[in-house]
Protein backbone atom coordinates (compact mmCIF):
# COMPACT_ATOMS: atom_id res chain seq x y z
CA UNK A 1 0.00 0.00 0.00
CA UNK A 2 1.26 3.30 -0.81
CA UNK A 3 1.67 5.86 1.78
CA UNK A 4 0.70 9.35 1.86
CA UNK A 5 2.74 12.07 2.77
CA UNK A 6 2.21 13.56 5.92
CA UNK A 7 0.81 17.61 5.12
CA UNK A 8 3.30 20.25 6.35
CA UNK A 9 1.20 21.80 9.19
CA UNK A 10 0.16 25.35 7.76
CA UNK A 11 2.72 27.69 10.08
CA UNK A 12 5.35 25.73 8.80
CA UNK A 13 4.71 26.00 5.28
CA UNK A 14 4.16 29.86 5.31
CA UNK A 15 8.17 29.73 7.36
CA UNK A 16 9.40 27.17 4.72
CA UNK A 17 8.16 29.18 1.57
CA UNK A 18 9.78 32.69 3.64
CA UNK A 19 13.02 31.43 4.35
CA UNK A 20 13.33 29.42 0.76
CA UNK A 21 12.36 32.55 -1.10
CA UNK A 22 15.23 34.74 0.73
CA UNK A 23 17.76 32.49 -0.04
CA UNK A 24 16.77 31.77 -3.88
CA UNK A 25 17.10 35.54 -3.95
CA UNK A 26 20.08 36.15 -2.10
CA UNK A 27 18.72 37.57 0.95
CA UNK A 28 19.88 34.95 2.78
CA UNK A 29 23.76 34.55 1.49
CA UNK A 30 25.10 30.89 1.26
CA UNK A 31 26.91 30.00 5.01
CA UNK A 32 25.18 32.10 6.84
CA UNK A 33 23.46 31.04 10.07
CA UNK A 34 20.14 30.76 10.49
CA UNK A 35 19.28 31.11 14.01
CA UNK A 36 15.91 29.86 15.24
CA UNK A 37 14.82 32.41 17.89
CA UNK A 38 15.66 34.86 15.23
CA UNK A 39 13.55 33.31 12.24
CA UNK A 40 10.60 33.36 14.78
CA UNK A 41 10.80 36.73 15.76
CA UNK A 42 10.90 37.82 11.93
CA UNK A 43 8.17 35.44 10.82
CA UNK A 44 5.99 36.15 13.85
CA UNK A 45 5.73 32.25 15.02
CA UNK A 46 6.81 30.32 17.73
CA UNK A 47 10.50 27.77 17.50
CA UNK A 48 8.44 24.79 16.49
CA UNK A 49 7.34 25.73 12.75
CA UNK A 50 10.90 27.33 12.21
CA UNK A 51 12.61 24.09 13.18
CA UNK A 52 10.61 21.75 11.37
CA UNK A 53 11.01 24.08 8.08
CA UNK A 54 15.07 24.40 8.51
CA UNK A 55 14.88 20.29 8.64
CA UNK A 56 12.13 20.35 5.67
CA UNK A 57 14.99 23.21 4.09
CA UNK A 58 18.22 20.46 4.95
CA UNK A 59 16.61 17.64 2.86
CA UNK A 60 16.22 19.32 0.20
CA UNK A 61 19.71 20.77 0.19
CA UNK A 62 19.05 24.59 0.72
CA UNK A 63 20.49 24.62 4.13
CA UNK A 64 23.22 22.47 6.25
CA UNK A 65 22.60 21.07 9.88
CA UNK A 66 25.15 20.70 11.91
CA UNK A 67 25.94 20.01 15.43
CA UNK A 68 28.56 22.40 15.83
CA UNK A 69 28.05 25.38 13.85
CA UNK A 70 24.36 24.98 13.55
CA UNK A 71 22.44 25.33 10.88
CA UNK A 72 23.30 27.38 7.71
CA UNK A 73 22.34 28.16 4.08
CA UNK A 74 24.36 26.10 2.15
CA UNK A 75 27.57 27.21 0.67
CA UNK A 76 27.77 26.97 -3.25
CA UNK A 77 30.95 25.63 -5.01
CA UNK A 78 32.10 24.27 -7.98
CA UNK A 79 31.53 20.53 -6.56
CA UNK A 80 27.93 21.29 -5.32
CA UNK A 81 27.51 22.70 -9.26
CA UNK A 82 28.51 20.01 -10.83
CA UNK A 83 26.41 17.90 -9.29
CA UNK A 84 23.34 19.36 -9.74
CA UNK A 85 23.69 20.69 -13.06
CA UNK A 86 25.11 16.96 -13.84
CA UNK A 87 21.37 15.63 -13.03
CA UNK A 88 19.65 18.46 -14.96
CA UNK A 89 21.85 17.92 -18.12
CA UNK A 90 21.20 13.75 -17.74
CA UNK A 91 17.28 14.18 -17.15
CA UNK A 92 16.15 17.88 -18.48
CA UNK A 93 16.44 18.04 -22.13
CA UNK A 94 15.29 14.34 -22.33
CA UNK A 95 12.32 15.35 -20.38
CA UNK A 96 11.47 18.59 -22.74
CA UNK A 97 12.29 16.19 -25.81
CA UNK A 98 9.60 13.93 -24.49
CA UNK A 99 6.96 17.04 -23.71
CA UNK A 100 7.27 18.17 -27.42
CA UNK A 101 7.02 14.66 -28.87
CA UNK A 102 3.82 14.44 -26.97
CA UNK A 103 2.75 17.41 -28.59
CA UNK A 104 1.98 19.01 -24.76
CA UNK A 105 1.07 22.50 -24.19
CA UNK A 106 3.90 24.92 -23.59
CA UNK A 107 1.75 27.97 -22.82
CA UNK A 108 3.38 27.96 -18.77
CA UNK A 109 6.60 28.54 -20.27
CA UNK A 110 5.44 31.19 -22.60
CA UNK A 111 3.89 32.87 -19.46
CA UNK A 112 6.87 32.63 -17.19
CA UNK A 113 9.36 33.83 -19.95
CA UNK A 114 6.78 36.55 -20.40
CA UNK A 115 7.10 37.38 -16.79
CA UNK A 116 11.10 37.19 -16.62
CA UNK A 117 11.05 39.67 -19.23
CA UNK A 118 9.17 42.00 -17.11
CA UNK A 119 10.74 41.38 -13.93
CA UNK A 120 11.74 44.73 -12.30
CA UNK A 121 14.62 42.88 -9.58
CA UNK A 122 16.70 39.66 -9.81
CA UNK A 123 13.96 38.01 -7.01
CA UNK A 124 11.30 38.10 -9.74
CA UNK A 125 13.42 37.62 -12.70
CA UNK A 126 14.61 34.21 -10.64
CA UNK A 127 11.40 32.63 -9.56
CA UNK A 128 9.97 33.34 -12.94
CA UNK A 129 13.04 31.53 -14.77
CA UNK A 130 12.58 28.34 -12.18
CA UNK A 131 9.04 28.36 -13.54
CA UNK A 132 9.83 28.51 -17.00
CA UNK A 133 12.27 25.33 -16.91
CA UNK A 134 9.74 23.61 -14.81
CA UNK A 135 7.51 24.59 -17.48
CA UNK A 136 9.36 22.71 -20.00
CA UNK A 137 10.13 19.30 -17.82
CA UNK A 138 7.07 18.79 -16.09
CA UNK A 139 4.63 18.07 -19.29
CA UNK A 140 6.95 15.03 -20.26
CA UNK A 141 4.66 12.23 -19.13
CA UNK A 142 6.54 10.47 -17.01
CA UNK A 143 5.85 11.99 -13.48
CA UNK A 144 8.89 10.27 -11.69
CA UNK A 145 10.94 12.15 -14.17
CA UNK A 146 9.29 15.32 -13.51
CA UNK A 147 9.72 14.46 -9.91
CA UNK A 148 13.18 13.94 -10.18
CA UNK A 149 13.65 17.09 -11.43
CA UNK A 150 11.94 19.04 -8.76
CA UNK A 151 13.94 17.32 -6.28
CA UNK A 152 17.21 19.82 -7.74
CA UNK A 153 15.32 22.48 -8.63
CA UNK A 154 16.12 24.88 -5.54
CA UNK A 155 19.60 23.83 -5.74
CA UNK A 156 20.15 24.75 -9.19
CA UNK A 157 17.96 27.86 -8.15
CA UNK A 158 20.73 28.52 -5.32
CA UNK A 159 23.41 28.10 -7.84
CA UNK A 160 22.04 30.18 -10.10
CA UNK A 161 21.20 33.29 -7.26
CA UNK A 162 25.18 32.98 -6.51
CA UNK A 163 25.98 33.26 -9.81
CA UNK A 164 23.88 36.22 -10.54
CA UNK A 165 25.18 37.91 -7.68
CA UNK A 166 28.93 37.78 -9.01
CA UNK A 167 28.05 38.59 -12.67
CA UNK A 168 24.32 38.62 -13.92
CA UNK A 169 23.80 37.40 -17.38
CA UNK A 170 20.40 37.26 -17.57
CA UNK A 171 19.89 38.96 -20.73
CA UNK A 172 22.00 35.93 -22.33
CA UNK A 173 20.01 33.63 -21.10
CA UNK A 174 16.54 35.15 -21.70
CA UNK A 175 17.65 35.06 -25.56
CA UNK A 176 18.57 30.86 -24.78
CA UNK A 177 15.41 31.09 -23.34
CA UNK A 178 13.48 32.66 -26.63
CA UNK A 179 14.95 29.83 -28.56
CA UNK A 180 14.63 26.87 -26.52
CA UNK A 181 10.99 27.65 -26.72
CA UNK A 182 10.69 28.70 -30.27
CA UNK A 183 12.37 25.49 -31.13
CA UNK A 184 10.13 23.28 -28.72
CA UNK A 185 6.84 25.56 -30.11
CA UNK A 186 7.95 24.48 -33.94
CA UNK A 187 7.85 20.84 -33.06
CA UNK A 188 11.65 20.38 -33.15
CA UNK A 189 12.13 18.17 -30.25
CA UNK A 190 15.85 17.45 -30.90
CA UNK A 191 16.49 20.91 -31.27
CA UNK A 192 14.88 22.25 -27.92
CA UNK A 193 17.07 19.40 -26.60
CA UNK A 194 20.06 20.19 -27.89
CA UNK A 195 19.68 24.00 -27.14
CA UNK A 196 18.16 23.25 -23.61
CA UNK A 197 21.35 21.49 -22.97
CA UNK A 198 23.56 23.44 -24.18
CA UNK A 199 21.96 26.54 -22.30
CA UNK A 200 22.77 25.05 -19.13
CA UNK A 201 26.20 23.98 -19.65
CA UNK A 202 27.41 26.80 -20.59
CA UNK A 203 25.90 28.69 -17.84
CA UNK A 204 27.35 26.45 -14.95
CA UNK A 205 30.69 26.52 -17.22
CA UNK A 206 30.55 30.49 -17.07
CA UNK A 207 29.76 30.74 -13.15
CA UNK A 208 32.08 27.83 -11.95
CA UNK A 209 34.61 27.15 -14.98
CA UNK A 210 36.56 24.14 -12.56
CA UNK A 211 33.12 22.68 -12.57
CA UNK A 212 34.30 20.58 -15.73
CA UNK A 213 30.74 19.18 -17.13
CA UNK A 214 31.01 16.26 -19.53
CA UNK A 215 29.93 17.57 -22.97
CA UNK A 216 28.26 14.66 -24.15
CA UNK A 217 25.38 14.78 -26.73
CA UNK A 218 26.77 17.95 -27.90
CA UNK A 219 29.08 18.34 -31.32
Amino acid sequence: MTSVPTPIPSRTQYVLEGIKHRILTGQLTPGQALVETELAAQFGVSKTPVREALKTLAGTGLVVMSQYKGVTVRMVDADMAREVYDVRLLLEPEALKRAVHRGASLEAARSALTRADAATDTAERSLANREFHRALYLPCGNPLLGRMLDEVRDQAALVSAVAWAASPSWEREAGEHREILRLALDGDADGAARALHSHIASFVQRAFPQAGLEQEGQE
